[in-house]
């Protein structure tokens, strides 16, 4: 038997910041690396499926839960040291994301300023190389520690090896399903300045005569991310959500060149930014709301946020198939109206 509790039935819900799920057929939280290969061990031996959960933060769990073993990382752990002009923080995986980037600023290293008050747990953070207001880890991500369940061992991935890009890493793409992540060490620049370059943060600070601190940035970012009902505050009917539920689509010229023609039939314009060479990168909210589904959309259970049209919104004893039915009318209309194929970000377990 394995050294560590092993918890039967245990309801999922309550663990992701959805508040929607089924129970897990068997739990277990791993503080460490050895428990992580025993509960592997314990899944195999037994022929259970395994799911690996973090922070609960950028998931939908079904209504029947988990059939097999939920795996909790529960790794903690802060190191710092210098290596060739950057400052190395290699955190636990199961360690709060946003009190990683409070430890970060606090030492005056920049390049994860922009991406406070993200909920979830650093060990995530690799796998949709999640990012906001113009960083994602991927760009400071110098290795993941992780254990490799193809073949039974912990091994080291360096930045190139993850594969990282927009929203994906080999973690949820090529490699899905393969490695459990137990640590992660950014490379972050001491002294560096904040990055103010996304156009929230630009009017935020608009009229200053001098560049924000990074202590300044991270304030600024979580308050604009709470008036989005995107940082998680006590007793927010809004913040009952998976964050952002679809991802802003990355068109070729000529989608654009489309959207552009469908817009200009309803008088609008697409605002938009460069994002990859001859691409554009087109706001997911604002196909949403043009769409018909406005800030305080209800449906039954379910809803949009009354601050960010991107957070569908459980109102009150909501299930995962609401989730789904509303997700699918808004894909349907999207593609109807705008001839885009809106992409989830949350991922889906036990569908």
């Amino acid at each position: 038997m394995l050294p560590m509790h092993i918890q039967e039935n245990v309801l999922l819900a309550p663990m992701t910041t959805f508040n929607i799920g089924g129970p897990a057929r068997y739990f277990v939280e791993a503080e460490n690396i050895d428990n992580v290969c025993r509960a592997v061990e314990y899944t195999e031996s037994r022929s259970l499926p395994l799911f690996v959960l973090g922070g609960g933060s950028n998931l939908v769990i079904s209504d029947s839960g988990w059939p097999g073993l939920v795996l909790k990382i529960a790794i903690k752990g802060f190191d710092r040291r210098s290596q060739s002009g950057k400052t190395l923080f290699e955190v636990g995986a199961g360690d709060d994301w946003d009190n990683f980037v409070f430890r970060a600023v606090s030492s005056n290293c920049a390049g994860v300023e922009c991406m406070s008050g993200i909920p979830g747990s650093v060990g995530a953070t690799p796998v949709q190389n999640v990012g906001a207001y113009g960083q994602e880890v991927g760009e400071t991500i110098d290795s993941v520690q992780v254990f490799d369940l193809k073949i039974k061992r912990v091994r080291e991935l360096c930045n190139e090896a993850c594969g990282f890009s927009y929203r994906t890493s080999i973690f949820n793409t090529s490699e899905r399903d393969r490695f459990i992540i137990l640590r992660v060490t950014y490379a972050l620049e001491p002294g560096g300045a904040a990055r103010i370059e996304y156009a929230d943060l630009k009017k935020y600070f608009a009229g200053r005569n001098r560049r924000p601190s990074l202590a300044e940035t991270r304030e600024a970012v979580r308050q604009i991310r709470a008036s989005k009902a995107m940082l998680i505050t006590p007793g927010d009917e809004d913040c009952f959500s998976a964050g952002s539920f679809f991802k802003n689509p990355v068109l070729s010229r000529e989608q654009f060149a489309d959207l552009t023609q469908r817009a200009a039939a309803h008088s609008l314009d697409v605002p938009t930014y460069p994002a990859l060479e001859a691409q554009r990168k087109v706001s997911a909210a604002w196909l949403v709301e043009r769409s018909g589904f406005h800030k305080g959309y209800i449906q039954g259970h379910v809803g949009i946020s009354h601050k960010h049209a991107l957070a569908i919104v459980n109102r009150g004893g909501a299930t995962a198939a609401d989730v789904l039915a509303l997700k699918e009318k808004i894909q349907q209309r999207v593609e109807e109206i705008w001839g885009i194929r809106l992409e989830p970000e949350p991922m889906f377990v036990g569908f």
